[in-house]
């Protein structure tokens, strides 16, 4: 998944609007320096490869190869280096550290929540939904894929999805009929409904294509996918939704659900990682050993 390089420069353009006053008073910034970044919690990698186009951007090099994001890394393990001129070490110090904690910590505990899931339903999907922080939604979208996750739904434009709060401004129009019209405006689209009691989300299981079941317990998704496997001409498919998260996800997947539906892994305290600083050759005085 490709973040752009805009996304990027708005992250230095935040932390740095008017240059580095410290290393500038120091009158550092032509001196060489090295930089590393190694976990020191256990994390899953997220955005490293973002990290190194930042410390590039800012005239770094990178050196050796980069972790890739999705890999798990136990405590000590490289994720990056480079060294350049302090000026620019120094710019992408912070930036670069915040953004793989921040992310790297969403894609562990996205992996957390899939493997929790899979111990007891080995196909079973973990959807995060666009409930990210504001302007963070490309990011989150990557560190929940590195974790083993998929998209929930990433936009009003993507997927016809049909809220109780809909419902509630189109009076008496039953489900079912609601549903084939949708069908009708919009042939080519998912349609999924959010349904919140068995009874309703029976009613609509030969018209949905996803059925989402908002704040059930795991006993009432359970009733649903019973019920829907007996009474529906076919399987759509049941989206469990609402408060899902590493201490019920094993008995959301036992009761038969295709998808668990979650915000949790957006707050997930950032994973650890230490970034070391040092002074380096400059690159022009490197060579092979004689």
């Amino acid at each position: 998944m490709h973040i752009a390089d805009a996304e990027l420069d708005r992250l230095i353009a935040e932390d740095l609007p008017f240059g580095d006053l410290t290393t500038d008073a120091l009158g550092l910034g032509p001196c060489p320096a090295s930089i590393t970044f190694a976990a020191r919690s256990p994390l899953v990698a997220c955005c490293t490869e973002e990290a190194a186009r930042l410390l590039t951007r800012l005239g770094a090099v990178i050196e050796g190869p980069v972790l890739p994001g999705g890999t798990m890394a136990p405590p000590g393990t490289a994720l990056l280096a480079a060294s350049g001129p302090a000026a620019g070490i120094f710019a992408a110090w912070k930036i670069a550290q915040n953004l793989i904690e921040w992310a790297s910590g969403i894609a562990t505990a996205t992996r957390e929540l899939v493997d929790a899931a899979r111990a007891v339903a080995p196909g079973i999907q973990i959807a995060c939904t666009r409930k990210t922080v504001p302007l963070t939604r490309a990011f989150s979208a990557k560190a929940v894929k590195a974790g083993g996750g998929i998209l929930h739904r990433t936009g009003l434009s993507e997927t016809v999805l049909v809220f109780p709060e809909h419902r509630a401004l189109l009076g008496d129009e039953a489900p079912a009929a609601l549903l084939a019209r949708l069908r009708r405006s919009a042939p080519e689209r998912t349609l999924v409904i959010e349904v919140t009691s068995v009874d309703d989300a029976l009613a609509v299981a030969n018209a949905a294509d996803v059925i989402q079941l908002e704040k059930f317990s795991p006993a009432e998704v359970a009733r649903v996918v019973a019920g829907v496997d007996k009474r529906a001409d076919r399987r759509p498919v049941i989206a469990a939704a609402g408060g899902i998260g590493p201490g019920n996800a094993a008995a959301y997947a036992a009761s038969g659900a295709d998808v668990l539906v979650t915000s949790f892994p957006y707050t997930a305290r950032p994973a650890e990682v230490q970034v070391r600083i040092s002074p380096a050759r400059p690159l022009s005085d490197r060579g092979s050993p004689s």
